[in-house]
């Protein structure tokens, strides 16, 4: 069973579920997006390769998001949402990203297998600033393409940067083993890449 305790530095942001594109313009949420977040239900949907509109949403760039928008409460009720659907027993996750949820915004929640309780964590405006070392080959699957498997090599020491919450600072991390592999299968999502698209 998955620890789903949320750490008052990074956790804070998760994402909902649609096939429709939402569209993110920095100006506050959107209707379409407050919609989803805040609609009924615990989990949302995730959007799988199965759908030629899904495709369309899980293809797309994200875009960051804004202090204003991260300190709204819609925002809160994502990070729940978003950890709350990975960590469902349909899902069983260890990560997912905004565009598997159908909005597209720089923000994934990853299980932090490298702390304590193994908790999951929610970061958003996260980007890879720094890989070391040679690329090593493990097994990858993703919930967006059921029913698959691949090997694809990964860094197993990278940095990453992101804003901390509640404080919304820019931070600095560096991250390793398993943790890593999975903070690059996340962030690879929020640029419209697939793990299948190394291994196809």
């Amino acid at each position: 069973m998955k620890n789903i305790i949320l750490s008052a530095a990074a956790a804070t942001a998760i994402i909902a579920v649609s096939a429709s594109a939402i569209s993110c313009t920095g100006k506050g949420w959107s209707d379409e997006e407050r919609e989803i977040i805040l609609g009924q239900g615990e989990t949302m949907r995730v959007l799988t390769v199965e759908s030629e509109a899904d495709s369309i949403v899980l293809r797309k760039h994200c875009k960051e998001l804004t202090i204003k928008e991260l300190n709204d409460n819609v925002f809160r009720r994502l990070s729940e949402k978003m950890v709350a659907t990975v960590t469902s027993p349909e899902q069983d996750g260890v990560g997912i990203a905004g565009p598997q949820v159908g909005i597209s915004r720089r923000v994934v929640a990853v299980q932090r297998f490298d702390k304590e309780g193994e908790p999951f964590e929610v970061y958003p405006n996260i980007r890879i600033t720094a890989r070391r070392g040679e690329p090593e080959p493990g097994p990858e699957g993703c919930l967006s393409v059921p029913g698959r498997r691949g090997t694809v090599s990964r860094y197993r020491e990278i940095d990453i940067s992101y804003t901390a919450m509640p404080e919304g600072r820019d931070t600095v991390e560096t991250i390793t083993g398993f943790t890593a592999v999975i903070f690059q299968h996340e962030c690879d999502h929020l640029d419209g890449v697939l793990y299948t698209d190394y291994i196809d």
